[in-house]
């Protein structure tokens, strides 16, 4: 079964945005009325104050059955659901697109099928639109931001890596980071303006395992996309992961041989106390503050 929604990118607003996109799927599988009657007339109003306007000449998404039912997978599908389990489950941006993009062409693994996001460059293309027309604003919680950016971040690259498709290295294209060929909003950005000018300076060092350079060496590519709801556990898992990971890190007691990006962005490991400090906080080893140090070539060959 296929869900059309048509909006205008430039005016919609997330909440009405998903919720539209919910009453419709469960319309059709005979569940809108116990939804519909769960509205309060003050929550009814507050909705319609956020309608979307519609163009004249809209953007079709084609939404599966699928995508709806695995971002929709943590509200238990019983006889009536409560619209109070309903908007806590929508995020102030909604990253739909991509989440499905990542589970259809990257691995558990973080193996990644360029060739696949190549031949679903539209849909790409979309997500990136509407990160475009649907910038941070103000009201919008760090969480909100850092999902937000993240996920900008590692969807420009893939778009990057595609454009030159194929290279064996992100490193083949010249001066990767400092191209400005990101815009969002009225603005154009480089992944190197997002990663040292926005994302480093929000103050967490857990960011450098959540963002992807395309290559071996870098943390995984997680095949789900952040969420602010789930952000905190998501960069917790992503650091841990990334630390366990015998390839990219050797960790002992007494002697750690660790990725090249604890060298290249030290200051940020080290805001709460040492790098050994923060090893030990996501770390299954307990590290001795004298271990001896060093560190491992980086593989730039693409992650793929």
């Amino acid at each position: 079964m296929m869900v059309e929604v048509v909006v205008n990118y430039k005016k919609v607003m997330s909440i009405h945005f998903l919720l539209s996109i919910l009453f419709l799927f469960n319309s059709c599988n005979g569940t809108n009325k116990t939804i519909s009657n769960s509205f309060k007339e003050t929550q009814k109003k507050e909705i319609i104050q956020t309608q979307i306007s519609v163009s004249n000449e809209p953007k079709s998404i084609v939404y599966s059955e699928e995508i709806i039912s695995s971002h929709l997978d943590s509200i238990k599908k019983t006889e009536e659901v409560p619209f109070e389990t309903v908007l806590d489950s929508i995020e102030t941006f909604n990253h739909i697109l991509w989440n499905s993009l990542l589970q259809k062409y990257v691995s558990s693994q973080g193996n990644v099928s360029y060739k696949g996001f190549k031949e679903s460059e539209k849909e790409l293309d979309d997500y990136l639109e509407f990160l475009s027309e649907n910038t941070p604003q103000n009201s919008w919680t760090k969480a909100d931001k850092l999902a937000y950016w993240i996920n900008v971040y590692n969807a420009f690259t893939v778009k990057l890596i595609i454009d030159k498709y194929p290279v064996k290295s992100i490193k083949d294209i010249s001066g990767p980071w400092d191209i400005s060929f990101i815009t969002l909003g009225n603005k154009t950005y480089s992944l190197n303006d997002i990663e040292h000018k926005i994302l480093r300076k929000m103050g967490d060092p857990r960011i450098h395992f959540g963002i992807v350079c395309a290559s071996v060496s870098c943390p995984k590519l997680q095949n789900t996309a952040f969420e602010s709801s789930k952000i905190e556990k998501q960069l917790n898992n992503a650091t841990k992961e990334f630390l366990a990971d015998s390839s990219r890190n050797d960790l002992s007691q007494n002697s750690i041989k660790i990725s090249k990006i604890f060298k290249w962005f030290s200051s940020d490991f080290k805001q709460n106390g040492s790098l050994i400090d923060f090893l030990n906080t996501y770390s299954e080893i307990i590290i001795s503050q004298n271990a001896k140090k060093s560190f491992k070539d980086y593989d730039w060959n693409l992650n793929e």
